[in-house]
């Protein structure tokens, strides 16, 4: 080889050398670009923007979905100003931008592919009447947990405020929903339809013997409790109504209909109290409340009634099962707004009746407020009495201090099966009568007689009350025996 070819060679691999270094050169130069940051790229007051849009390809359906919105005194939806936009859940979509934050900036960015960027997860435009502001979300870097975002300066940045949090929605997660208030103070209930009775709220009342009874019904001219917690949570279920889907917002007529709601199986109008919230001031409201089967259901359930149809246990654990599955609506008050709840809403909803909402236990006094207890069984009669000592309960049969837990476990864990207004015509099992340190009710009379083999009748102060587990009333028997029998 001659020494000008060794020459051109040397230059050569210099070239090679040379072109490596300066590349070497250059992407330090490039790595030395991406640092951390405490910058804020944007500050936008929500009340300065007029229009909110972006686009976003679903990771569900891997289509793009596309919503857009304006304001004009109010925010609308751009596709149907009848839509009721939640002004909320704009403030909520639009706050990470009042002071947008980052955690590293990485400038003079040559390839926006590698952070997801040449095509963008979800594009958001946020106008106001000076400019349209364009934020491109990228990849996710689970390195950092963090997302790259992009707002068109050149420079790709990673946030900790993920947009996607907030964008990947649909449309029925803007709709303004009907308030559904918290009842802080109920004053009164008013069933209609299905069932037709008033519920009134009443701290002070002589027709129980329970301090805690407050609600209260008229029935056959007399004034009887429900059970508190029963009713707080059957208005607790109605107070918790939320995510739920709407099949129409701006129903009409025909539409109301169509859902079976010209005509609800059941309103429910709640007169109540609210507080502000710092439990200032109070406001007076009513809140109703309509729902209704889907039509269809609803004229197939009423043919079977007509026809009495029985099923047995397996026909009725599969009606059980299909519960979930079937339709029902509500609306609230006279909103557009019709909402679909599944069956088990509804059978909650339904649940409204005085037998739902009154009293399941035979017995609901306090035991403390028990002094003694006269019982006939099997032809024979006992007393156990009670005194005070050191602010304990004592309980005595024939003089002698007995334990009492069993009997007591057992009395008030009888509870009705079915409400039925049967006269008696089996044996009796047992008898009861308790004595209460109570001004208003001074003595309960409990009868509990044989009905079948699993149940009994309890008769409450001569009248039929309920059906009772025939199991129960057997461990309040044993119970008795086992404080009578003792030797």
């Amino acid at each position: 080889m001659n020494r000008s070819k060794k020459i051109y060679i040397l230059l050569g691999v210099l070239l090679v050398v040379c072109v490596a270094t300066f590349g070497v050169s250059r992407y330090e130069e490039y790595k030395e670009k991406i640092e951390n940051s405490d910058e804020v790229i944007l500050e936008l007051a929500s009340d300065d923007v007029t229009s909110l849009n972006w686009e976003y390809e679903s990771e569900e359906t891997g289509k793009t979905e596309s919503l857009a919105f304006h304001k004009d005194d109010q925010w609308l939806y751009d596709d149907d100003e009848a839509f009721p936009v939640s002004e909320e859940k704009i403030d909520d979509l639009l706050e990470p931008f009042a002071s947008f934050g980052v955690s590293f900036v990485i400038e003079n960015v040559e390839d926006f592919g590698q952070y997801g960027l040449d095509d963008p997860l979800c594009t958001i435009r946020i106008g106001t009447d000076e400019k349209t502001y364009e934020i491109q979300v990228g990849d996710y870097s689970t390195m950092d947990e963090e997302r790259y975002v992009s707002i068109g300066d050149g420079n790709v940045y990673l946030v900790s405020n993920d947009p996607m949090d907030l964008y990947a929605i649909e449309l029925k997660d803007m709709i303004k929903d009907d308030e559904i208030p918290d009842f802080d103070k109920v004053s009164e209930i008013q069933f209609a339809g299905s069932e037709d009775y008033k519920v009134v709220y009443k701290e002070e009342n002589d027709s129980t013997y329970s301090a805690d009874d407050v609600y209260f019904t008229e029935k056959d001219g007399k004034e009887l409790p429900l059970d508190t917690d029963t009713v707080e949570s059957y208005l607790n279920t109605i107070s918790t109504l939320n995510s739920l889907e709407y099949v129409s917002y701006n129903a009409t007529d025909e539409d109301i209909a169509s859902y079976g709601l010209d005509d609800p199986e059941l309103t429910v109008t709640v007169a109540y109290t609210q507080q502000d919230e710092e439990g200032k001031e109070e406001t007076d409201g009513t809140f109703v409340l309509h729902v209704s089967r889907d039509p269809e259901e609803k004229e197939k359930a009423a043919k079977e009634e007509e026809a009495d149809t029985r099923k047995d246990e397996k026909e009725t654990s599969d009606e059980n099962a299909e519960e979930n599955e079937s339709k029902a609506y509500l609306r609230v008050g006279d909103s557009k707004i019709i909402y679909e709840i599944n069956g088990t809403q509804f059978a909650a909803l339904m649940a409204a009746s005085y037998n739902d909402l009154r009293h399941q236990e035979v017995i609901w006094a306090d035991f403390a407020d028990i002094t003694q207890v006269d019982i006939s069984l099997d032809g024979k009669d006992y007393t156990f009495t009670s005194e005070e000592k050191k602010d304990e309960q004592i309980w005595y049969y024939n003089e002698e201090e007995l334990e009492i837990n069993d009997f007591k476990n057992a009395l008030t864990a009888l509870a009705a099966t079915d409400f039925i207004d049967e006269q008696p015509d089996g044996k009796q099992e047992i008898s009861l009568i308790l004595h209460l340190d109570n001004e208003n009710v001074s003595e309960v009379s409990i009868e509990l007689y044989r009905y079948d083999g699993d149940n009994c009748l309890a008769v409450i102060d001569g009248e039929p009350v309920s059906l009772v587990s025939r199991s129960g009333v057997i461990d309040l028997v044993e119970a008795v025996n086992a404080i009578v029998l003792k030797k």
